[in-house]
């Protein structure tokens, strides 16, 4: 499979508080590593990878952006285009689940409306420094619309099948929307394209976030 050749492409934000993981996460999913000495992430940097869903190539371009909110103005616009976030929190740390409000209510206001979006207790290695009950995120998750996993960059635990569900699960909802409206928009030479735009503001990237 060569880059080039996909049949989708979908843009997924990492979204969520500084040094949960999100990071560690990408670079876990698209390179199969882990970085005990990752920095916070300055600004904006994204990786891609491509898996197989129902027979197709979908390209996914997944954002790792940084979670203090000196960087909120590049978050902003660092929404557009996006058909699925992954909103991480640390299970060891219970201000990042409680700081989860906050971000979805951002995702609510600066993306698409259809976005789907999959909240990660991340660092289930940490079974013993627990602040977060499973079940608790399991019903926030079911209130507010989102599906729900944890998963460990660090062991790789669920790391592949988050990335997998929220991919699966965009493919399909935009399949049969292209697939509803008689696919009016598909382009010659058989590829979907959800737009991706990469602004001059979030071009630059610099270290890693742990």
């Amino acid at each position: 499979m060569t880059e080039s050749n996909y049949d989708y492409l979908f843009k997924v934000v990492l979204i969520g508080d500084s040094g949960v993981g999100k990071s560690n996460l990408l670079s876990r999913f698209t390179r199969n590593e882990f970085n005990l000495d990752t920095k916070s992430t300055i600004g904006v940097e994204f990786a891609t990878r491509s898996i197989n869903v129902d027979g197709k190539t979908v390209k996914a371009q997944i954002w790792d952006t940084a979670g203090q909110e000196r960087y909120r103005a590049i978050t902003a616009a660092y929404y557009r285009g996006a058909v699925g976030a992954l909103l991480v929190y640390d299970i060891a740390k219970h201000a990042t689940y409680v700081n989860v409000t906050r971000w979805l209510k951002e995702l609510r206001d600066h993306a698409d409306s259809n976005i789907v979006i999959m909240l990660v207790g991340n660092k289930s290695d940490l079974k013993h420094l627990r602040a977060v009950p499973t079940e608790e995120a399991k019903v926030f998750s079911s209130d507010n619309g989102l599906s729900f996993i944890e998963t460990s960059a660090l062991d790789a635990s669920n790391v592949e099948a988050a990335f997998q569900n929220i991919l699966t699960d965009i493919y399909r909802i935009v399949s049969n929307r292209a697939l509803e409206a008689d696919n009016p928009t598909k382009p010659e030479g058989g590829t979907i394209t959800v737009p991706v735009t990469v602004d001059n503001a979030t071009k630059e990237k610099s270290g890693n976030c742990c």
